[in-house]
């Protein structure tokens, strides 16, 4: 016989878990007892939100679930944010939490609180274990329902007496695959008739097309048709620098050269695409394009996202079917009108590579980054200003290489994240790219990287404010108010944990920086004083913008 918290870790051991990520607590020992005989690595934290959002991380970049631990009460409102995040960015994770004794969880009682319920609001699936018998269930619901389309946040409360019961059930379930069914038939030959007949067909990719094989498909439709294709902040990478008709990243709140392509296709092809990242009310403001969507949920309803037909079931496997279908009777010109918008925006994104002004323009600084990174190496960004700068300007090869968080769009996720990555990709270069305000949010992790001995290069974007709210300040109002602060000498603070600390003094400096960095055997913070003047500079050009004809 055993306990249920060894029954627990059992069944974790079964879904290959490979971490824990967390923070110990009274309420949690027994299962921390259990787990430190287990092949399973506990990734102790600084704060639950780190743990949840290298679980967040590590769920995004492997498709696995990612798992972290937090003990009963503050522990667990700990997590909140960093599990809304991953439930809202489709990332498999599961939160496991403690909680009081059963016998006490009638009544007002030390530390309290029903977990469950402030869980549910924010996850796929939520229950308490009440029973030792019902472990091996919960648990193989939890990672089933984690990872199934579209993927995203489960929670088990764990209370601390029931920890310690004897389990008499199995100790796991075996794991069985489960298909996902494919798209309507019918579906699909309209689709396809939609297709011949358009003159400006273009591909909206969403988060949906960098998993479970999709991109593979994506990219042979793309060959095939020499279709137009542009993608959302999660889903950068889909289709590749090298494609010509890749018009790369829509989302700004603004008119871009890609909103020009999106107003002249006569036919909008979303895959995967996800509402919660960019609204479609700024891409089809009038609500009347052609939209053919392909996802494994049926279409949002909303008034401006009104597709013509849904071919809802496994994307890959639809993409597949209309490749199969496409043959030498297909135009093969569909996307040359996107080489007008293309072009203004590689000019664009390559306007400063030699400019060696200082502060340091987004532009310069992400075409640095593009230089010193190998096509498979990995950036995670943080959220504010610079966010939108690396969604628009940094140019990914290849998916999961640039990891924004862009459904709930979380500060403090980048550091945390980064040491995620590095574990489940040792032999990459992980560049971290925060701002002054984000990079504080999570600083305690920075123990954590030199503790694990993972050699993240952690870049600071430094101006002394909260950078994207002054931006969004100016634009509305002429003037910024509650953004502004001081910040620590990032290099003496980044030695003081045993990492390695360096300041950008010159605009040339960068590269050479970011290079000697990533020879380092320990975590790197990089503080980067950057020229943000340039936010208002784009928000002008893009105000002015006239679409090509």
């Amino acid at each position: 016989m055993a306990t249920a918290s060894e029954v627990f870790v059992k069944a974790l051991e079964n879904e290959h878990t490979e971490y824990i990520f967390g923070v110990p607590g009274e309420e949690n020992i027994d299962f921390l007892e259990s787990l430190s005989k287990s092949t399973i690595q506990f990734i102790l934290t600084r704060h639950e939100q780190g743990a949840g959002f290298m679980a967040d991380v590590y769920g995004r970049l492997t498709g696995k679930t990612g798992v972290c631990l937090a003990t009963i009460g503050p522990g667990a409102t700990n997590l909140l944010t960093a599990i809304a995040d991953a439930n809202l960015d489709r990332s498999p994770v599961l939160a496991i939490t403690a909680q009081a004794d059963t016998k006490r969880m009638h009544k007002e009682s030390h530390q309290y609180i029903d977990i469950v319920s402030m869980f549910r609001p924010v996850t796929k699936w939520n229950t308490s274990i009440s029973s030792p018998d019902i472990v091996a269930e919960a648990v193989r619901k939890a990672f089933k329902i984690a990872e199934s389309e579209k993927p995203g946040a489960t929670h088990l409360e764990f209370p601390e007496d029931v920890a310690e019961e004897i389990c008499k059930k199995p100790e796991y379930f075996e794991i069985r695959k489960v298909r996902r069914p494919a798209p309507d038939h019918k579906a699909v030959n309209t689709a396809i008739e939609l297709l011949k007949k358009a003159k400006k067909p273009l591909i909206l990719a969403g988060n949906g097309a960098i998993r479970k094989r999709a991109t593979k498909q994506l990219r042979i439709l793309l060959e095939k048709t020499n279709i137009a294709v542009c993608n959302t902040f999660m889903a950068k990478g889909a289709a590749g620098y090298q494609y010509e008709n890749n018009l790369f990243t829509i989302g700004l709140q603004s008119r871009d050269h890609v909103t020009c392509a999106l107003e002249e296709a006569d036919l909008i092809i979303s895959i995967g695409y996800d509402i919660v990242e960019y609204s479609p009310q700024f891409w089809n403001p009038e609500g009347d394009k052609t939209i053919i969507h392909i996802d494994f949920e049926q279409a949002e309803v909303d008034y401006w996202y009104h597709p013509t037909v849904e071919l809802v079931g496994d994307i890959a496997s639809t993409l597949w079917e209309l490749n199969e279908k496409i043959d030498d009777s297909f135009q093969k010109g569909l996307g040359k009108f996107a080489a007008k918008h293309r072009k203004l925006l590689i000019e664009e994104i390559h306007e400063y590579d030699d400019d060696t002004s200082f502060p340091i323009k987004p532009q310069k600084i992400l075409h640095d980054i593009r230089e010193v990174l190998d096509d498979t190496d990995i950036l995670i960004s943080d959220v504010g200003a610079h966010k939108m700068w690396i969604a628009r300007m940094f140019v990914a090869h290849e998916p999961n290489t640039c990891i924004i968080s862009n459904g709930f769009a979380s500060m403090g996720i980048a550091l945390p994240g980064g040491i995620a990555a590095k574990l489940v990709f040792p032999e990459r270069k992980i560049l971290t790219v925060s701002g002054d305000g984000g990079f504080l949010m999570n600083l305690q992790e920075l123990e954590t990287a030199v503790r694990l001995k993972t050699p993240t290069v952690n870049m600071i974007w430094t101006d002394n404010t909260f950078g994207l709210i002054e931006w969004k300040q100016q634009n509305k109002y002429g003037h910024a108010f509650g953004t502004q602060f001081n910040n620590p000498d990032w290099v003496q603070l980044a030695e003081s944990f045993g990492a390695v600390g360096i300041k950008v003094n010159e605009g040339d400096d960068l590269r050479e920086i970011l290079t000697r960095a990533f020879k380092e055997d320990k975590p790197v913070v990089i503080d980067c004083p950057v020229d943000y003047s340039e936010n208002i500079k784009l928000t002008k050009r893009l105000g002015q913008l006239v679409c090509p004809i």
